[in-house]
């Protein structure tokens, strides 16, 4: 009869332990599945970031340069101001052609400044939305990394209380990651900040 009970007694634990490898593993599936759909996306938000970068790089080179063009035009301005001062009846009609070409120079620069800065400032707030939702991507991947291992250690242990640790890391995870996916607004600045 005892020995009955002992060999009862040991395929319960053996099923026990079969279930919760086989809750282990499901999860582990379902984690692993998530995970490298929301790298992909990542990835691709990513590349985004990196285009955005350089085209506000771009852009405000651009800027840079028409600024400078519009330097040179108002200094071409204020030398024929000077050079109709000092010879106000030698060349006038030259100096009033250049003086009417320098103005308009000046005001077409300044136009393309405006659009150009337009331009990459808008540039630069797609980067910043692109990076609000890598970071949910970041710290979707890591605590679903933090749950895979408690799970590992679950398979190793047996230790059940583990598992429910394992799934909230896991839920907020993939909590993340549907932020991510579905461009909600769920962050976390401060831990954003501190992991940055």
């Amino acid at each position: 009869m005892s020995e009955t009970n002992d060999l009862q007694q040991r395929l319960d634990v053996s099923e026990a332990k079969n279930r919760l490898n086989n809750w282990v593993a499901i999860t582990v599936a379902i984690i692993s599945v998530f995970m490298a759909v929301s790298k992909v996306k990542d990835d691709n938000i990513v590349q985004a970031m990196l285009q955005a970068k350089s085209d506000a790089v771009d852009s405000w080179n651009e800027y840079q340069s028409k600024k400078v063009k519009q330097h040179m035009a108002e200094l071409g301005l204020n030398q024929v101001k000077a050079m109709q001062v000092l010879a106000p009846a030698r060349g006038s009609e030259v100096l009033v052609a250049q003086q009417k070409n320098y103005q308009e120079n000046i005001v077409r620069y300044q136009a393309e400044e405006d659009v150009l800065m337009k331009k990459a400032k808008g540039f630069e707030k797609l980067y910043d939305d692109l990076n609000y939702r890598d970071d949910q991507f970041d710290l979707s991947d890591a605590t679903l990394s933090i749950s895979l291992a408690m799970l590992a250690i679950v398979a190793l242990t047996g230790k059940r209380r583990l598992i429910a640790l394992a799934w909230i890391f896991a839920g907020f995870g993939i909590t993340m990651g549907l932020a991510g996916l579905l461009g909600l607004h769920l962050h976390l600045d401060a831990l954003s900040k501190l992991l940055s």
